[in-house]
């Protein structure tokens, strides 16, 4: 192993000091007359190797601590160079943005459309304002949560912020130590977490359904009434039921992909919203009807399309369509939906409290509460109505898509009430 060199760190010879080393390195006929100093006031030059054994160096001005400071640096840095905890900190000088394209490069084909999406949207209308110009390393705990609280609205839209930023962090830790701990990582979402009343998750009755499905054009009671409304599938899923995915024999309907919405453009996702998702749908006599009728209709090919063969092949395989043939989308599905709710006298809209967007209720994605709710009445176990509905987690199926029964509240007075004392026959007791 080499000899550490003697003069390390060493003094760096001035141009404006006046020492008798300064003057002979910079001559005062060449760089003007300078007075003439005992002490020399150039940086101290402390050197050293990194793990990759490249030399590198930082300078200490007198201002900073000079000497002491340079010999201070050298025994941290070498100290890290050996138990390799040396984080080279021109790495941590990447802005945010610059090192966001970097990460998003690969983050993007880890997730699905719509994921993409909304992480791309959070970047854009939130983090990157605020933070895009800053350097990795410049980046502190306090500043973050400071502009969480004031400038990220809402319990939801602060806890993905969060999410996606530790990501992006986390990843500058990864990818050779550009920063050596995550800002974001205790950051708390201090929104209200917004808690809706029961009967705000309630789906619509029974009655409300009959109107809604009335007000429907018949084509598209089909595609509602007798479709959604008997299996609980998803827009997306019902959008992409494809001929070669129904066994006609045993009269299910296998879900294998989806249709989802990407800026406005259809496309084909290849698989369903999560692994659970991967399902059979044993299929009802009334929507084994809707399916038939749409087969009539519209002949769809029973071939089996990869994604990206053509948009012409792909629309011919699909068993439900719009009115005019195209495939279903959020227009052709929400606007008759919401124009049906609206003539039945059901349609409400509310604020959200934590976004202040107006939404629109009842959604056919209800149809998912409505369905596990029949489901748990009838006695089937929620293993077996997690399986059905596609759901990932079976909590889930109890705590949000099961609601209480019409005339549960009646049938509660009535059960406390019965056999309840009359007055005339209480007593005190001394």
């Amino acid at each position: 192993m080499p000899r550490r060199a003697q003069n390390n760190p060493r003094q760096v010879r001035s141009k404006v000091c006046g020492c008798p080393l300064c003057l002979a390195e910079y001559p005062p006929a060449d760089y003007g007359e300078r007075r003439p100093r005992r002490d020399c006031i150039g940086s101290w030059q402390a050197r050293y190797r990194d793990p990759a054994g490249k030399q590198k160096a930082k300078n200490y001005s007198i201002a900073d601590g000079g000497k002491k400071a340079a010999e201070a640096f050298l025994d941290r840095t070498r100290t890290e160079v050996r138990e390799r905890t040396y984080r080279n900190p021109e790495r941590g000088k990447i802005t945010l943005a610059s090192w966001w394209t970097e990460f998003w490069e690969v983050e993007q084909k880890k997730v699905t459309t719509t994921t993409r999406n909304r992480k791309l949207g959070i970047w854009t209308k939130h983090i990157q304002p605020a933070w895009g110009d800053y350097p990795l390393n410049k980046l502190e705990y306090m500043a973050l949560q400071k502009w969480l609280t004031a400038s990220v609205k809402g319990w939801e839209t602060q806890k993905k912020t969060k999410e996606l930023l530790f990501a992006i962090l986390d990843a500058a830790i990864k990818d050779g130590e550009r920063i050596t701990t995550n800002p974001a990582t205790h950051l708390t979402m201090t929104a209200t977490r917004p808690v809706k009343h029961p009967d705000d998750l309630k789906p619509p009755t029974a009655a409300q359904y009959d109107l809604i499905h009335a007000a429907l054009p018949d084509y598209y009671q089909r595609i509602f009434r007798d479709f959604a409304y008997e299996t609980a599938m998803r827009p997306g899923e019902v959008a992409g039921a494809r001929l070669h995915c129904l066994d006609e024999d045993e009269r299910i309907l296998y879900v294998k992909e989806i249709l989802v919405s990407d800026g406005g453009r259809l496309l084909r996702q290849a698989k369903p919203k999560t692994e659970a998702g991967y399902r059979a749908v044993p299929l009802t006599p009334t929507a084994w009807e809707a399916v038939q009728w749409m087969v009539d209709r519209w002949q769809p090919a029973r071939t089996r399309s990869a994604i990206g063969d053509g948009t012409d092949l792909q629309l011919k395989e699909l068993i439900f369509r719009g009115p005019r043939g195209a495939a279903l989308n959020i227009n052709n599905i929400r606007r008759p939906w919401r124009r049906a709710c609206v003539q039945a006298g059901v349609a409400r809209m509310v604020v959200n409290p934590e976004t202040g967007r107006p939404e629109w209720w009842p959604r056919p994605y209800e149809y998912r509460h409505d369905v596990t709710s029949r489901l748990h009445l009838k006695g089937v176990s929620e293993r077996d109505t997690q399986a059905f509905l596609g759901q990932k987690r079976g909590g889930k199926v109890t705590w949000i898509y099961t609601h209480e029964s019409e005339g549960a509240r009646e049938n509660v007075r009535d059960a406390l009430t019965r056999g309840e004392p009359s007055v005339s026959g209480l007593r005190a007791v001394e």
